[in-house]
């Protein structure tokens, strides 16, 4: 099973699709990183421009590598209103193109993506991605929060669906 993990923002998009592991027993078996990445717009975009440039980017990841499941970060509010509206607006288009490809959608929320990577629902960042490159094998390199955030995601949708 393939399951696309994102964490939502119109500067940066996280993307990663992770893939269940095959095989071994079930305390060495981890899953796979398939594919991740931070995808960035630019600021000088206009907001419908950079909309659509991240609903293409999700779409060619969809299309590329077929994942099953979307697992998607729900909103936490914050101060800044323009902010929450502008990411909702990106949740809706990653929502339309996985569905578009028959996609099921899990949406998660910030405590259940702590509980499921570090088995504590009031972990901090620094736990958790931590506890991400312990639970999957990542290039070292692979330093972006979003892209890690979106790794923790499809990880929360692997455990929801084994639990």
């Amino acid at each position: 099973m393939r399951i696309l993990g994102i964490d939502p923002g119109f500067e940066r998009l996280g993307i990663a699709v992770l893939e269940s592991a095959q095989g071994g027993s079930s305390s060495s078996r981890k899953e796979l990183v398939v594919f991740s990445e931070c995808f960035k717009t630019s600021s000088k975009l206009d907001f419908a421009e950079r909309l659509k440039l991240l609903g293409e980017e999700v779409k060619r990841v969809i299309k590329k590598y077929k994942p099953e499941i979307l697992a998607i970060e729900t909103l936490f509010l914050n101060t800044n209103q323009k902010t929450v509206m502008r990411v909702a607006e990106v949740r809706g288009v990653v929502i339309y193109e996985s569905s578009q490809a028959g996609m099921k959608i899990l949406e998660v929320s910030p405590p259940q993506i702590k509980m499921a990577t570090t088995g504590y629902g009031r972990a901090d960042k620094e736990q958790i991605m931590k506890m991400v490159r312990i639970l999957v094998e990542i290039d070292k390199s692979k330093t972006s929060d979003d892209e890690l955030d979106a790794i923790a995601i499809a990880l929360t949708a692997f455990a929801h669906i084994r639990n």
